[in-house]
């Protein structure tokens, strides 16, 4: 038995992204989004290795692939693995190839999913036919669920899997997804690895103000587009306290440790002025952390009117609010004391913010298969300031890690290529992701 996935996985990995990225899974929001065609590609590919796919839909065309590889030890728990199928919109004159070609030029392959995120479901797929090929069994019972509609709201994809087919998840208590465990250079020659163990919270609002309504040319003190306007500005200039979680100060200490730094204030551990000026002092690195040692609440979009000479009765904003583990109470006190008397607000999307532990034996397992492999890596736990469909497979008790291992050069942007213009993956980097994730799953 092999103990490294064979050539052939290596060459699998590249061919499945890219066909991946030419399968069109663009989701526009509102339902507008068939991912069936994808999912059949992958279920394809695992019954030819022997492993039984179930496609499942809540809505016509919005397909979710789940499977299971049995371990050897019945008594474990089992570990989710799960990418989704579905893409955000590129517009094909902005890039310089082809957003839906799925081109391999000089080593990269090209194109909207390349890093968010078939590159991850081609590692899936790469890693556990090299094991039918191989004999390789984990210990562990694996579940793949490849899901739609993740870069919408989830509800044709991860949210109906837990809320409708619980039962194809028994036993799994830890699940990894997206994202982490991709190189991020600081600049200064260190080579880091982040691995999430924590995500904020999603809140995104809708907020309405009325008044009454009238001619343009008129004293109106009841104008709901004044109202709504002064609750943005007061939301948007907000400065929301330093509140470091778990899982933020195990980063914060890490990062600290390894560039010789204080990691906080030891007579008080949530003194906001020390944080900063230790994020100051990560230089780059602080982009790991700086985004969630605090909620926020940033306003995007506004609907008021209809011709400039009418003051409207009603003016409707959205804001895209985030919050940490342990801190939703504070912020909806926040946005109730921030949007006063005069304009309302509810939830237009709501998740649950995560928190996994990074003193637990599958993080050790996860940073000892990156170091396996890039033993001049620094792996660092991190909290993702955005959301994945580990919140929904949450519901199932599935505590959630991101981890979906890539080698990039220094000159290639990972976060910037999320939704981002060229987005493209190195063929080293998905090589390099199929080692790491089968040395990971094997130890599991």
């Amino acid at each position: 038995m092999a103990d490294q996935p064979d050539a052939q996985a290596l060459d699998e990995v590249v061919t499945f992204t890219s066909d991946l990225i030419r399968i069109d899974t663009v989701n526009r929001g509102g339902g507008d989004c068939r991912e069936r065609p994808a999912a059949e590609y992958a279920a394809a590919l695992l019954a030819e290795a022997g492993i039984e796919p179930v496609l499942l839909e809540r809505t016509e065309g919005r397909t979710n692939v789940v499977a299971r590889i049995e371990g050897t030890d019945p008594a474990a728990d089992a570990l989710l693995l799960h990418g989704h199928l579905d893409v955000v919109p590129a517009e094909a004159a902005d890039w310089s190839v082809h957003p839906f070609s799925g081109e391999v030029r000089d080593g990269v392959v090209w194109g909207r999913g390349a890093i968010d995120m078939k590159n991850m479901d081609a590692m899936i797929l790469a890693v556990v036919r090299a094991w039918a090929r191989q004999g390789v069994r984990p210990r562990r019972d694996v579940v793949i669920a490849f899901t739609a509609d993740e870069e919408a709201s989830a509800e044709d994809g991860s949210g109906f899997l837990a809320d409708r087919h619980a039962a194809l998840f028994e036993g799994c208590t830890e699940g990894v997804g997206e994202s982490g465990a991709f190189t991020f250079h600081d600049g200064a020659g260190r080579q880091l690895y982040p691995i999430a163990a924590g995500e904020r919270g999603t809140a995104w609002l809708k907020l309405t103000a009325r008044g009454r309504a009238g001619h343009g040319s008129k004293v109106n003190r009841d104008n709901a587009v004044t109202r709504l306007a002064a609750a943005l500005g007061r939301i948007g200039a907000h400065e929301w306290p330093l509140r470091p979680t778990p899982t933020v100060r195990a980063a914060l200490a890490e990062l600290a440790a390894l560039y010789g730094l204080e990691s906080v204030d030891p007579e008080n551990p949530e003194n906001p002025e020390h944080t900063d000026a230790l994020l100051e002092k990560l230089g780059p690195a602080a982009a790991l952390v700086e985004a969630t040692v605090r909620n926020s609440a940033n306003p995007t979009m506004m609907q008021a009117g209809y011709k400039v000479n009418v003051i409207p009765g009603e003016a409707v904003a959205y804001v895209d609010g985030r919050f940490l583990p342990g801190t939703e109470e504070e912020f909806r006190a926040t946005v109730d004391r921030l949007t006063g008397p005069d304009v309302e607000w509810e939830f237009h999307h709501r998740e649950v913010a995560l928190q996994a532990p990074v003193d637990s034996p599958t993080f050790a397992r996860m940073r000892a298969a990156v170091e396996a492999f890039a033993p001049e890596g620094h792996v660092v736990p991190y909290c993702m300031s955005g959301g994945t469909d580990a919140k929904q497979f949450s519901r199932l008790g599935i505590t959630g890690y991101g981890f979906s291992p890539l080698k990039l050069p220094e000159d290639l942007d990972y976060q910037a290529l999320f939704h981002g213009v060229d987005e493209r993956v190195p063929v080293e980097a998905l090589h390099f992701g199929v080692r790491v994730l089968d040395r990971f799953l094997r130890t599991a």
